[in-house]
């Protein structure tokens, strides 16, 4: 059995997978938006459906996957229609030691300014990039949080580039939905880091998310996950399984 990170994001539409480059590197070379994390958005999906109380056809959803690797997915109706990440996992948000997404001109600058080849370019941008690239200290979210406590100036602003670029993709992402959906925090970051869920809420206001920092502090633990005031506007903590959704797929294509 093969369990594709990318089959859940099969769903996007032609505008949301195509890139602005020539159409024939699509149809002759596959070079196309495919995402990635599709078996935790899945999941998680799925399981704030139930937690909410409401049939997964008629939800709308930013799911939100943080990790070492970060990525947002908008599933409307349990059908993935819009992520960030795209070709490879660089694409996207600012991660742990990847770039997220960066003028392509960059390359072309590094390589005539600095003399850097692609190989060393590729590399500083997946593993020297990110939180780590801008502190300077670590990729894990934790260390930083504790040192930008401790008046680390460069931890602090690796975390606000971080909320940042998440709270714009995550508007971005209502797009596609055709409205404000519930908000899904997710994997190790999303589920622990309550600063950083804190954070991204509060620049989602203009939108009606109303942060409840009790709530928020126990990672939604006594309010089936929801982290926000009570409302129209939800955004909430979901652990995420991907071992059981990998399963669950197994089991189904079995039966």
């Amino acid at each position: 059995m093969a369990v594709f990170d990318t089959a859940f994001h099969q769903t996007l539409p032609q505008e949301a997978y195509l890139y602005p480059i020539p159409y024939n590197l699509y149809k002759e070379h596959g070079i196309r938006r495919y995402g990635f994390h599709g078996t935790s958005h899945r999941f998680v999906t799925e399981r704030a459906a139930s937690l909410i109380g409401k049939a997964l056809t008629e939800c709308a959803f930013v799911s939100v996957h943080l990790g070492n690797g970060c990525s947002a997915c908008a599933v409307l109706g349990g059908r993935s229609v819009d992520t960030t990440m795209g070709l490879t996992p660089l694409e996207g948000l600012v991660m742990g030691t990847r770039s997220g997404d960066i003028d392509p001109g960059l390359h072309a600058h590094l390589q005539e300014q600095l003399g850097w080849t692609l190989d060393h370019i590729t590399d500083v941008l997946n593993n020297e990039s990110g939180l780590l690239g801008l502190s300077g200290l670590s990729n894990d979210m934790r260390e930083l949080i504790a040192a930008a406590a401790s008046g680390n100036e460069r931890a602090g602003f690796a975390i606000e580039v971080f909320c940042y670029r998440l709270a714009k993709a995550i508007a971005a992402l209502f797009v596609p939905l055709g409205r404000v959906g519930t908000v899904i925090f997710t994997g190790g970051i999303g589920e622990n880091a309550s600063p950083i869920r804190a954070r991204v809420v509060q620049q989602l206001a203009l939108f009606g998310f109303e942060l409840d920092p009790e709530r928020n502090a126990v990672h939604g633990a006594r309010s089936n996950g929801c982290i926000t005031q009570d409302g129209d506007r939800i955004a909430m903590v979901v652990p995420t399984d991907e071992e059981l959704m990998i399963a669950r797929e197994t089991v189904a294509l079995l039966n």
